[in-house]
Order: C-alpha cells, then structure tokens, then sequence
C-alpha cells in the first residue's frame, strides 16, 4: 500500500466520533433500559430455517438433502459455533453490531448509488454486482401544488430551517422517541443523521466520519448547496439561532442566480465503486483546497442538491431521485450529489423534491420519520418561519474544487459508468383502487395482504418456473439495544398454496380464503418473531463468522437449497408517510426485483418496481394489478355470500 493510501487508514474507533446520545432526555429516555438483541436458541433458529427451505427446493428429495445437512449442522459444528456466540455475546453490548456495519455495508466495494443494502444481506453475504447491495434510498416529498411555492429557493429553504430545527431539537434530546404499543425503539443511530458521512476505505473498509461535539445544542453548524455541480457552503445559524425560511431563501436564490455554467462534476465520484472512489479520493485529497472543501461537505449538517430536472410524473420522479437525469449521455443528477451523505435533499427547478439518503450505519426509517416531521411542520399554518437574521450582504460561499488532470480522468470515467447503471435500469409504478380501510375491513393485516399480492404476481409472472430465490422483507429489530434488522423469510409452504389454488379452477372460493388466511396468518407469525430478534438470517451469520482460520466450512452452507433460499430475487420493504408519492430502491440481485410499497394510506396501496431492463418488469407490474384485484374480488365475494345467510 502506498504512504498515502495508509494515511487514510480507517480508525479502530470510529464509531466512537459520534457523540453517545443524551441520557435522562425524553428522545433518549429508553436507551439504557433496552434489552440487548438476543442470541436464539440454536435448535429454534434450526427449526425455523429447515421450514424455510420446504418451499425453496425443486424437488422433495433435495430438500431432505439440504434438511439433512442442517439436522447434522445442529448435532455437530453447529453446536460448538453457537457456544462461540454466547461467548461472544458476553463480552459486547450489541453481537452483531460490528460484524453487520461492515459485512452488510461498509465491507461492499459496489456503488453505493441506485440500490439498498438494508434489508438485503444474508449469512452468504453474497458478492453483489454493480448496482446491487448499496445502501441508499430515496423518498419523493409531496407534490407541489401551483402556486404554493414562489421558486424553488422557496422550497429548499423551508425544508432547511425545518431540517435544522429537527437537527436542533435531536441534538436536545427534545424530539418525541419511536415505539410500538408494546416497547419503545432504539434512537442509536439517530447519532450518524446529522454532520457525518461515510469516507471510502482504500483497503476494502470504508466507515463514517462525524463532526457532531459532545454537548452542541444545535444553535451553530452549516449546510452544504450543490447547483450546476459546483459546492456553496451556507452558515446555516446566526448568533445562536437557526436562520429563517427568508435568510434560506434569499441565499439559496443567490446561488440559483449565480449558477450559469457547469462546473466540474466531482460528485459523480461519490457514484462509484468503492475501491475506484477510494483511489480517487485520494488524488482528490492531496490538494489542501479540496481537503479543506471535503471537511466541509463531510461535516456539514447535510447536503442540498439543486437540480434543473423537472419531474412531472411518479416515474421521472422516482428516477430523477434516485440517480438524477442523463442529459446527452452525461449523468447530469449524480454529478450535482454527494452520495456518501446520509441526508441530501434534492429540490428540482419545478419545486418537485425529495431525500437521498445513504444509510449504512443508519437504516432507512430514522430518515423517514425525520422527513415526516419536517414535512408536517411545515404545513402547518403555525410553523415558526423565524425572524431575517442576515442583509443582503451575506451570502453563501462557493467552494471550488483543484481539479488535477488525474481527477478530470476520473470524472470521465465515472461518467461513463454511471450513465450505464443508469441505463441499465427499469422501474414501474402502481396504486391500487383501494387501501388500507378496505383491507381491514376484511379482517387482514394490510402488510400480510400486500407480501401475498407479490407471492401471486410473481407467481404468475414466472409460470412454471421453478423459483429461483427467496423473498426478503425487512423487519425491524430496534425494540432491542442497537438493533437494526432482521430477515422475514416470506415464502412459506402456506403462502405457495394459496397461490396454486388461485389459479386453479377445482378450488371453490371458500377453500381459496382458507388458504389466504393460513398464509397470511404464517406471515405475521414469522415476521413477529423476526421482530423479536427470533429470525434465521442473523443467527447464522454470526455462527459463519466465528468460523476459525483452518476449520473446514459446514456442508449446511454450501447446500443448493440453502444458497437459494437466501438469494433474494424479490428484496421487498415498506415504509410509511403520508408524504411519500414515491420511495424505492434498486434489486439486489442481477434477475430479481426491488419491491417498495406502502400499505399506510386509507384508499390505496403503492408499489414501486425496479429490475435491469432485461427483466420483465412491465409485465411484473402488470401482474402486481392484477393480483391486487383478485384478492380483493375474492374477499368481496366471500363477504358478500356471508351477507347472505
């Protein structure tokens, strides 16, 4: 390794940067009662794990092959691996906090643009393709409505000062805490939302630096403007007090009005493989100018990103998110991000806006409930705007970057490879006639009814087909200390015939509902005891990871069966807001597909489907509607003959 490759060495301790969160304060109340993640007992993990692969195997033959090699897995290697875990989980206050950040994150050399890693690892951790496996999300705020925004300065700079009002309230411990009927949430990594960023790692690593200090009330801090590629750093506080929405306008309208050409694209950087970012951020690095602008960025409060696209659709807006426009071939959008940030908001030139968020050691949720509280205050009547703070005599300050012709190659290169996984891309959109009312009123969990609606459409898209993979869906595991996620292994025996009878003619409607409510009853049992740290997932991939040098690999996690029931061809997660018209993420693997939806609203139900292009994703969502429809017919019918008797 050169010198200074080794001087961006990643610190043992980085994770330690980011201030630990206030005690005794109502956000952070609950944090030093909450259990810690369990370790489950190795004969329920086994048990749950051999039930998943019944529906995985082609034939019955293979899968007492792969249930054979797990019984041997129990009574053998198994055993002693599960020791290790107990031992391990003695001596730390969170066994797989480590061991996740950097095999489900930090350790992949991917783009970390396009696609999501939050919900997609498994014990496998199975090397991606380009495109898969990154942690960023985006979330599309509410449409504008004519009239309602002046300019687009005008939105950027609402959602700034509400932004740093929420920032502000965080760093005060005064923002209301998660929960669940049953038990409050973990706020951990509440600590990487704010002045952090993920730095790439020239030795495979890469991890997060925070500039947040112990003790800062949130009265001081910048953010960081990018428009027409070129970076504006704005003192977001005065005198102890967050700038009005006027001061936020009036120097937003300064960059817009001073934006004219188009200036190096650096951010595309950001956009690329990791191991080619880290290369490239070094080169970046070895001028003091860039050094000082890089400081800037990574310990900003976070990142607007002004853009001149103008969505006007679900699609173009999704799209324009999640990897900006290309414009003659060059990827305009991702030149104008930081994608390393864990909050950019992107604001388009028609006030259309939204939240990219990369959030490797934050998970997605924390950003989505932020956004919903800065979206709701500001639709308040009552919202504070704040007094002008500024004159005209202050304005933003723009930092130009030192671009050396080594980094003018690595622009060119980054260009080309991000114009391609753009491009590479499909992505479509549906909303159901009906939503979450209609579903309850038929007595059915709307989370359970949505997964079925994909079991069905992508049945049907395949047709006899075998399967080739599992469906993954994320389950929460912040009742516990640190805890992020856990697998919901959706496939199930139950939920495969459902699917078969409703396509089969000799099945009457009354045995079709008793096969939907044993497989959505299946459902909230397993994603039940994912939630409570009682997955399969985790547990093995902590038992592969204490695996010594020399030890010869259990036959268990070679099995075919096994591989595919953990290769996630349907990467499926939901997410609530009112505010959210659009959100997604890219698939996970080369032939699957990405399923965002919401199930929150009382008249309808969103999916978002993303795939290469190769896949047929029109026809996927085509059978998304389709299916959509015929549970809902099949429920009305049942009814409807109920009402009847």
């Amino acid at each position: 390794m050169s010198a200074s490759a080794a001087a961006f060495r990643r610190p043992s301790n980085w994770k330690e940067q980011a201030p630990e969160p206030l005690p005794g304060t109502l956000t952070f109340a609950s944090q030093s009662s909450l259990p810690k993640l369990p370790v489950p007992k190795l004969e329920d993990t086994l048990g749950r794990f051999k039930e998943s692969l019944k529906p995985i195997a082609w034939t019955e033959e293979e899968f007492k092959a792969a249930a054979q090699k797990v019984d041997e897995f129990g009574a053998g290697k198994g055993k002693e691996l599960h020791e290790r875990l107990l031992k391990h989980d003695q001596g730390t206050k969170h066994w797989l906090e480590n061991w996740w950040d950097d095999g489900a994150y930090l350790g992949y050399r991917d783009s970390v643009r396009l696609s999501d890693a939050t919900c997609h690892e498994n014990f496998q951790l199975r090397a991606p393709r380009s495109l898969s496996m990154s942690p960023t999300t985006v979330h599309g705020f509410d449409v504008p409505t004519p009239g309602k925004y002046a300019s687009p300065a005008e939105r950027a700079a609402g959602i700034a000062r509400a932004a740093m009002i929420f920032r502000q309230k965080l760093k005060q411990g005064l923002i209301k805490p998660e929960g669940t009927k049953d038990a409050p949430m973990c706020m951990d990594t509440y600590r990487w939302m704010f002045d952090c960023c993920r730095i790439p790692g020239p030795e495979g690593l890469d991890w997060s630096v925070s500039y947040a200090k112990p003790g800062d009330l949130g009265d001081s801090g910048h953010i960081i403007v990018i428009r027409k590629n070129r970076v504006w750093k704005i003192d977001a506080c005065k005198d102890g007090k967050i700038l009005s929405t006027a001061d936020f306008t009036r120097q937003l309208q300064h960059i817009y009005d001073n934006s004219a050409q188009e200036y190096p694209g650096v951010g595309v950087l950001t956009a690329s493989n990791r191991d080619v970012w880290a290369k490239d951020f070094i080169e970046l690095t070895s001028s003091p100018v860039n050094a000082e602008i890089l400081k800037d960025i990574h310990s900003s409060a976070f990142v607007i990103s002004l853009e001149d696209s103008e969505p006007n659709d679900p699609i173009h807006h999704s799209r324009a998110l999640w990897h900006g426009d290309i414009k003659d071939g060059v990827p305009v959008g991702l030149r104008n991000r930081w994608v390393d940030k864990p909050v950019q908001f992107v604001v388009f030139d028609n006030a259309y806006a939204g939240i990219m968020g990369e959030h490797s050691v934050m998970d997605g949720t924390p950003t989505a409930r932020m956004c919903d509280d800065i979206l709701d205050w500001l639709d308040a009547p009552t919202f504070d705007h704040g007094a002008p703070l500024t004159s005209s005599e202050t304005v933003p300050v723009p930092l130009d970057w030192d671009v050396s012709p080594a980094t003018s190659q690595a622009i060119a290169r980054a260009d080309v490879a991000a114009r391609e996984l753009a491009e590479s891309q499909d992505l479509t959109y549906h909303l159901t006639s009906y939503g979450k009312d209609a579903i309850k009123q038929f007595g059915v969990s709307p989370d359970s009814w949505a997964q079925m609606i994909i079991q069905l459409a992508y049945r049907r898209l395949i047709g006899s087909e075998k399967r080739n993979g599992g469906t993954y869906e994320a389950a929460t595991t912040r009742r516990f200390f640190k805890g992020r996620t856990e697998a919901i292994r959706v496939v199930s025996s139950e939920s495969d015939a459902w699917v078969a009878s409703m396509d089969d003619s000799k099945i009457s409607a009354e045995e079709r509902k008793a096969l939907f409510d044993a497989a959505t009853k299946k459902h909230i049992t397993l994603a039940k005891a994912a939630g409570q740290g009682q997955g399969v997932d985790r547990h093995l991939f902590g038992m592969k990871k204490l695996l010594r040098d020399g030890e010869e690999m259990p036959a268990v996690f070679t099995d075919p069966v096994v591989a595919r029931s953990s290769y996630w061809i349907l990467s499926t997660s939901a997410v609530f807001s009112k505010h959210f018209p659009v959100y997604g993420w890219g698939e996970v693997v080369p032939d699957g597909f990405g399923v965002a939806y919401m199930t929150g609203f009382n008249d309808r139900l969103q999916y978002t489907i993303t795939s290469r292009k190769e896949m047929p994703n029109a026809r996927f969502i085509e059978e998304i509607a389709k299916a959509a429809e015929d549970i809902y017919e099949l429920h009305a019918e049942i009814t409807k003959a109920k009402s009847k008797l």
